[in-house]
């Protein structure tokens, strides 16, 4: 993450392509090859990493009742 990148946004090494945007990409139904096809600099351990920092996210979310 860098300030001066897409506002602090993570983002794949190299690009300036958001892991939100490949996570949203994912979720939609796109497949890896399409993915890798549609960018070029994208590589598998790429999406990889994003769905295991989406996994680390996952992992620390906390949600707590609010009582009535």
């Amino acid at each position: 993450m860098n300030p001066e990148v897409l506002a602090g946004k993570p983002v794949i090494r190299g690009t300036r392509l958001a892991v939100e945007f490949i996570l949203e990409l994912l979720a939609a139904g796109e497949s890896e090859s399409d993915l890798l096809e549609n960018y070029p600099g994208l590589t598998r351990e790429d999406i990889l990493a994003c769905l295991s920092y989406a996994s680390y996210l996952a992992h620390e979310y906390r949600a707590y009742p609010i009582p009535a």
